[in-house]
């Protein structure tokens, strides 16, 4: 079992935010050197400022931009862990980069359905090719790629179309499963977990926006609003003006990060406790837990008008 993460190297991915923030920082705390990437500068900074507070002596924290969906800038970032760590292998990757989007395969926008799934299954299978090798010449190694509930049940509810994030979420949970067999074949050193989450306070949905459109939420352009109209279809009254509905978008993404019913620092803490315990399938919260069950109990209600009855067993007071 890994006891501790003292004097080991972890690579984090998407650790200017949320869990991979949190990651990051409890890591470090623990005296592990971690090389972190994320596609925005100053997040990421003020994530190794945060981590190196909570760091003894001698740890060290690398920063690194990245778009994970990009082979050739993961290899450039794998290239960057080797030279700034001055290390030959990593003992720990933790493939948490993601974005949420792509809603409709039929009627939304193809750019944003291939750049959601693209970083969200690609940044796994990217990150994977670049730094497994590197888990392999360690002694130790553990891989351990984000999934979601949405890895396993393929809806955000009835009437809201879900499908590049949860196309993604479901091969990542499925590769990381086939990896288990490979690993025991042919580096039965290297181990790995698939972590599905349930609702974690973070900013996902607001960066996702950020990422998928180029800009902040305020400055979201009359052609985006249009889309987000046709997203929400009739759960979105014709009356509000543009405006409205970008204060409405701001205000959906803050409370899904202020209203969720476990923190990002709590999520990475269960994923570590997970790691240590050997856990090859860790669920996150309380509403992953059930979710889990509720989908096993009945799989072919999983959808459809079921879908409902099935999202309200995994409320908080349901």
């Amino acid at each position: 079992m890994v006891e501790n993460f003292d004097g080991r190297l972890a690579v984090v991915t998407g650790g200017g935010t949320g869990m991979g923030r949190e990651l990051v920082i409890q890591l470090a705390a623990e005296g592990c050197s971690v090389a972190t990437c994320d596609l925005f500068e100053d997040v990421i900074a003020e994530t190794a400022e945060r981590a190196l507070k909570e760091a003894p002596a001698g740890t060290k924290v690398t920063t690194h931009l990245c778009d994970m969906s990009d082979a050739a800038q993961v290899e450039r970032f794998r290239d960057e862990v080797v030279a700034q760590h001055a290390t030959d292998h990593v003992n720990l990757v933790f493939n948490n980069a993601g974005v949420g989007g792509g809603g409709s395969f039929i009627a939304g926008d193809r750019g944003e359905w291939e750049r959601t799934f693209d970083i969200d299954w690609g940044g796994v299978y990217n990150g994977c090719r670049s730094f497994v090798p590197l888990l392999i010449a360690s002694d130790d190694g553990y891989l351990v790629n984000t999934s979601s509930v949405n890895g396993f049940w393929a809806s955000i509810g009835p009437g809201r179309p879900h499908t590049a994030y949860s196309a993604a979420k479901f091969a990542v949970k499925g590769f990381t499963e086939a990896l288990i067999e490979d690993f025991a074949v042919n580096a039965p050193h290297v181990k790995c977990a698939v972590v599905m989450p349930g609702h974690i306070g973070t900013d996902i949905v607001l960066n996702s926006r950020k990422v998928l459109a180029g800009s902040d939420v305020g400055d979201l352009t009359d052609t985006d609003i249009d889309g987000f109209r046709e997203q929400m279809g009739a759960m979105l009254p014709d009356t509000l003006t543009n405006d409205q509905i970008r204060e409405l978008i701001k205000g959906m993404g803050e409370g899904f990060r202020d209203n969720a019913p476990l923190s990002a620092a709590q999520a990475a803490t269960i994923i570590l406790d997970g790691v240590r315990a050997e856990k090859w399938r860790i669920l996150v919260g309380d509403d992953a837990h059930r979710l889990d069950q509720a989908v096993r109990a009945n799989p072919e209600g999983a959808y459809g008008p079921g879908g409902l009855d099935l999202l309200n067993t995994i409320l908080p007071g349901n």
